[in-house]
């Protein structure tokens, strides 16, 4: 079975401190969910479109896992606290077997 992977891209963030609120709710809720943060910073170096945003990349034992994980009560009241935080894009993608 393939991993699923959470891969977020931050293009902007407007509430600092809301989004330290949801990252302590947030964190909490992957992990009891499964989920592995791999990479979490901005880029180190930007190509192409040449944006060099805060990217955050999560593994988890399945895509259905990764979903599932999103779809949890507990992430769920983290994205409350999250609001309009900031400007993101959250895709969950099936691994490489």
């Amino acid at each position: 079975m393939a991993r699923g992977y959470w891969i977020a891209f931050y293009r902007s963030v407007s509430d600092p401190d809301a989004l330290a609120a949801y990252a302590k709710l947030a964190g909490p809720a992957i992990a009891a969910a499964g989920g592995r943060f791999l990479a979490r910073g901005n880029a180190a170096k930007a190509y192409e479109a040449g944006v060099a945003q805060r990217v955050v990349v999560i593994e988890f034992d399945s895509v259905e896992k990764a979903m599932a994980a999103h779809d949890s009560q507990a992430y769920q009241a983290a994205l409350k606290v999250f609001g309009k935080a900031a400007e993101r894009d959250l895709r969950i993608v099936e691994g490489l077997a």
